[in-house]
């Protein structure tokens, strides 16, 4: 099966999980598209839930799917998160982010009881860091923050280039909170929590990619079926 299949019944098993009057967190990204489409079909056959959309395109699909909607101020106790990751480790640790929607997608995800992760078999990985880091940063001052978050990773033992993500045209990506990306190119991340502790303290870094301690359950979809790993 192409990637794209697989996600989809990644996407559609996570549904399992989902039960009525459910408060749910939805994530950005490819695999989590296909969540938000699926769970749109199951709303129009009668179920009952609200959605917290982490990204602006995210709402945009969610409405046209028909899920009703709410805002983390309006709703700021969720019972489960579902979405997507570029990579995901043994034990729960992920790297997400590739989407541009890091900073939303964890603070959904730190106010939800449960998350889950949804993905092909191609994101699990025996460590973390083949996927560039993303790194959320304010844009004033964004070179000696490029800097600083090189600097970090090289005190965490993981030495790498910090680059600016940048549109088709040329132009600096832009968040939905306003807000740069650097992509840390590191190859591997011997510990995920020391680097992101450094990063955290870099003045000019809103937020990174780094998910540890969030992820209850992940959802991976193969060649030889779906698998379910637990935290």
């Amino acid at each position: 099966m192409n990637p794209d299949s697989l996600k989809r019944e990644a996407a559609a098993r996570a549904l399992d999980f989902v039960e009525p009057g459910m408060r749910l967190g939805l994530g950005t990204g490819s695999t989590a598209k296909h969540f938000v489409a699926l769970l749109g079909e199951r709303v129009r056959a009668g179920l009952d839930v609200v959605g917290v959309p982490t990204s602006e395109a995210t709402r945009a699909d969610a409405e046209a799917a028909g899920v009703r909607l709410s805002t983390l101020d309006e709703t700021p106790a969720l019972d489960l998160t579902v979405d997507g990751a570029d990579e995901i480790a043994p034990g729960l640790s992920a790297i997400k982010g590739g989407g541009g929607a890091l900073l939303r997608e964890k603070i959904v995800a730190a106010a939800s009881a449960r998350m889950i992760v949804i993905a092909d078999e191609t994101k699990w990985v025996a460590t973390l860091g083949r996927f560039p880091l993303p790194v959320e940063v304010v844009p004033f001052g964004v070179a000696p923050t490029r800097i600083a978050v090189e600097a970090a990773a090289a005190a965490a033992g993981c030495p790498g280039r910090a680059e600016l993500r940048r549109t088709r045209e040329g132009h600096a990506f832009v968040t939905d909170g306003g807000h740069f990306i650097l992509d840390l190119a590191l190859g591997r991340i011997p510990d995920p929590l020391a680097l992101a502790e450094r990063l955290a303290a870099v003045p000019g870094v809103v937020e990174h990619g780094l998910f540890i301690g969030l992820v209850r359950t992940a959802i991976i979809a193969g060649a030889a079926g779906i698998r379910i790993e637990n935290a």
